[in-house]
């Protein structure tokens, strides 16, 4: 068993094999240990989230080091049954591959039950282990740019359904018309970790094509993936008979965000949330809410609102200039972090930011927006939440509550990033620093590394003089990653996640953004100059599962 650091609040526990994995996962499921937030299980690693004022870092390694993990993990009682066109446009290359008949390898598929070990890579995403040994496959050489919902592929010896269309290098053997992602489900994601899974051929098997009579153990699927951000803003208040929000100009990018939502680890879902958490929490505060509730994130200005009847609002996060135009066409600028009252008529205008990128809008009382999974979140990358808003919406606000006191005005924060000064990100190094060379972990603190506009909510792609170089070459196994974390693929050109990055990665990490810096990380602008600077050394003890 080994421990590597990946945050100051959260840690990665590597083991020999998926049996170990699932094993050490059952046992701390079974037997909770204080502080643990959330777990992402892989292939043979376990991402650990937990509290620091709950529990310690050497104490909860301590800890986790007395677990067996040489115990069998007990499989689930739910068996889903899953059926199959086999029409996948890699099933002769996979028979090649393996020297035996596409026939064979449909049997083979067919003929052995699978357990959903993991999920990740998206929403309902199953990582499926078991089935026939034989079935032992590379990913493709060259990924498929699109994948479509519904196809079932092979990679190593996982086998696995895309929930959604989406990027993807397995290979594909076939399709299924059983959504594996439907919102209209009591719990979306069709496959949960410990289900047992088999594959049913349906033009061998006399069955439904109906995805609705395709499941087994008391699960049943739907006509198609409801779109997860296809869902009404509004969570029932007429617009048109209280207050409202008219958006007159939805500027570049506008989404609800809140805290985010935390604990969905299990169905394939990360957190998202607020790019800037304290600015989301103090525009609510402001405004008279509860500090989870959600507003709009806007990103780099152009977002233009009329208030229907009589509103207060408070605008937080980047510098940026804002006006109040009246009624009457008069104009006159307003201050960020404080209460701004709106009468009816009225439209608040963002401008474009000096420093920082994103800016935050609460109104009092609160966005009647609908919840998705516990959080009014938009996840870009998942598609999971509620629709971006966009121009003409009518944006209901929930009546106020004699409670909702607005806030007294606060100072803005100063050293918001600009392109115009490099911007100083503290680091833990690890899990996988020692995947680099001495010389490429020196660099990354090093170099000064520019802001491409490829980057977005997902992550901050960055580019430097000189690229990474790695001490270790082949494939990472899938693993759990973390918001901040700074993932370095082949061309040696870091990406650091945000918050609508991916449950899981394939390359390595090779330090994460500190949690105190991660609402700085949310405000950098397009071709700003950042530099990492490491806070703590990588750490990794091997330990033994009975130490």
């Amino acid at each position: 068993m080994r421990f590597l650091t990946v945050n100051l609040n959260a840690l990665m526990v590597e083991l020999d094999d998926l049996d170990q994995t699932l094993a050490l996962l059952a046992s701390l499921r079974r037997d909770p240990i204080a502080g643990i937030e959330e777990m992402v299980p892989a292939a043979r690693t376990i991402l650990i989230h937990f509290r620091p004022t709950v529990q310690s870092l050497s104490a909860l390694t301590e800890a986790i080091a007395r677990r067996d993990v040489s115990a069998q993990a007990e499989r689930g009682t739910t068996l889903v049954e899953i059926p199959m066109h086999y029409d996948g446009e890699d099933l002769a290359e996979v028979a090649g591959m393996l020297g035996i008949t596409p026939e064979e390898v449909i049997q083979r598929h067919t003929g052995s039950e699978y357990t959903v070990a993991f999920t990740g890579f998206a929403p309902g995403f199953g990582y499926l282990t078991g089935g026939h040994p034989s079935l032992n496959v590379p990913r493709r050489t060259t990924p498929r740019t699109r994948i479509p919902a519904g196809a079932v592929g092979l990679a190593g010896t996982f086998s696995g359904v895309y929930p959604q269309a989406s990027p993807g290098g397995w290979q594909i053997i076939g399709t299924t018309p059983t959504a594996m992602w439907d919102l209209g489900r009591p719990v979306p994601a069709l496959l949960q970790p410990g289900d047992r899974v088999r594959f049913v051929d349906i033009a061998t098997k006399n069955i439904a094509t109906s995805p609705s009579e395709s499941c087994a153990g008391g699960q049943k699927g739907s006509e198609s993936a409801a779109p997860a951000a296809v869902l009404p803003a509004s969570d029932g208040t007429p617009a048109d008979t209280g207050p409202a929000l008219e958006v007159v100009s939805a500027g570049l990018q506008t989404l609800f965000q809140d805290v985010g939502r935390h604990g969905q680890a299990g169905q394939g879902v990360s957190a998202s949330g607020a790019m800037d958490q304290t600015a989301c929490k103090a525009a609510n505060r402001l405004a008279g809410n509860a500090s989870d509730g959600a507003c709009l994130e806007t990103v780099n200005g152009g977002l233009q609102l009329r208030s229907r009847g009589e509103n207060v609002v408070a605008v937080t996060g980047a510098d940026a200039p804002l006006t109040l135009t009246n009624a009457s066409g008069l104009r006159w600028p307003v201050p960020r972090y404080q209460p701004i009252a709106l009468a009816d008529g009225d439209t608040l205008a963002v401008g474009e930011p000096v420093a920082g990128t994103r800016c935050y809008v609460a109104v009092r009382g609160g966005f009647a927006v609908r919840p998705v999974l516990g959080s009014c979140a938009t996840d870009t990358l998942a598609r999971v939440g509620p629709a971006a808003v966009a121009n003409g919406d009518l944006l209901a606000v929930r009546p106020v509550t004699g409670s909702a006191v607005v806030g007294a005005p606060e100072v803005p924060p100063e050293g918001l990033p600009t392109v115009d000064e490099d911007i100083t990100l503290d680091v833990v190094l690890g899990p996988r620093t020692d995947w680099f060379t001495p010389e490429a972990v020196a660099l990354l603190a090093a170099q000064r590394w520019q802001v491409t506009p490829q980057s977005n909510r997902v992550g901050i792609r960055l580019a430097g003089a000189e690229p990474l170089a790695r001490a270790v070459g082949g494939e990472l196994p899938s693993e759990g990653t973390c918001i901040g974390a700074i993932q370095v693929p082949p061309s040696g050109q870091p990406v650091l996640f945000l918050a609508d990055h991916p449950l899981t990665g394939g390359y390595p990490v090779i330090g994460t953004v500190a949690p105190h810096h991660l609402d700085r990380a949310g405000q950098i602008p397009v071709n700003a100059w950042v530099r990492f600077n490491p806070i703590c050394d990588f750490e990794a003890t091997t330990r033994g599962a009975a130490a």
